[in-house]
């Protein structure tokens, strides 16, 4: 048995650093004002397909969309063991929400052929698990939620619990089969240093481009060096709109009928505070006025 498998993931915006220049006036997240890292529950999905295939054999193929920039998480998915890693960026997929995202990552899955598709359960930059569920409607993919255990795997079924918010749920599927992941599933695995040194000076076609223009090169220097990447193995594979067929009326705006109606910036600020005095005498005073305000009682 060896799964072809395809792990969708996404470069977000790391939230534990928001500043009040997250958001564009137009309601679109202002990436460039915070560091981008690997979506958490991504890596998750990740560390499930490495331990699948790890046990039963197959290939791993990590699947990205976004700018040249968005190679950072595709370098990092070779250097805890994918086995190929594809970029699909193209400024006509600019402000995809989650229909057209799906759209576009189900154009490269058909491309790709796969057994098994996983991803993370959702995306913390904007926490709506749904481009999973609507990826597998687009692929005619059974789906499965919220993995929180892989039991077992053949080359026709999975076997799987999921969490179900009180308790679990003991799942068989067929294949092929989507499944998003939650972050107890595993413990992602770090870096091999031996695919470190490999797989650091990996780079796609964008950003070869974007370096030869910063330094002032001919274009034509843009083909040799992704021609000597390629040799090696470490030309990462990018694709445009065009190369998976998509139809542009379903990419980007046209293609993405969620509208932001207001952005509210909330400000936390302090007030009022009553002291306790920590003794006996001081709690009872305290619960007494608890229970004349008919907070307790």
């Amino acid at each position: 048995m060896a799964l072809n498998i395809v792990v969708c993931a996404k470069q977000v915006p790391d939230t534990k650093r928001i500043t009040g220049e997250a958001m564009k006036d137009d309601g679109t997240v202002n990436r460039g004002a915070l560091p981008a890292i690997f979506n958490p529950e991504d890596l998750n999905a990740l560390e499930t397909a490495l331990e699948i295939r790890d046990q039963h054999g197959g290939t791993v193929t990590v699947v990205t969309m976004g700018p040249p920039a968005a190679c950072e998480l595709l370098r990092e998915s070779y250097y805890r063991g994918a086995d190929r890693c594809i970029l699909i960026t193209d400024r006509r997929a600019a402000a995809s929400d989650t229909l057209a995202t799906s759209y576009i990552l189900s154009c490269a899955v058909k491309k790709i052929g796969a057994d098994l598709v996983l991803c993370g359960r959702q995306a913390i930059d904007g926490d709506t698990a749904q481009v999973g569920p609507q990826l597998a409607e687009k692929l005619n993919f059974a789906l499965v939620t919220y993995l929180e255990e892989l039991i077992d795997v053949t080359d026709k079924t999975l076997r799987l619990r999921r969490n179900i918010g009180a308790g679990w749920e003991d799942v068989t599927t067929k294949l092929p089969a989507l499944v998003t992941v939650m972050e107890t599933a595993n413990h992602p695995r770090p870096y091999a240093s031996k695919r470190l040194m490999k797989y650091k000076n990996a780079r796609s076609e964008g950003e070869i481009a974007g370096q030869v223009k910063a330094e002032c090169a001919d274009e034509s220097e843009i083909a040799k060096r992704c021609e000597a990447l390629k040799s090696k193995g470490l030309l990462i594979e990018s694709w445009n709109l065009d190369d998976i067929e998509a139809d542009l009326n379903w990419c980007g705006m046209s293609g993405s009928p969620t509208k932001v109606h207001r952005i509210q910036s909330v400000v936390l600020t302090g007030g009022e505070y009553h002291e306790i005095d920590p003794s006996d005498d001081g709690i009872g005073q305290f619960v007494g006025e608890l229970i004349q305000e008919h907070t307790i009682g």
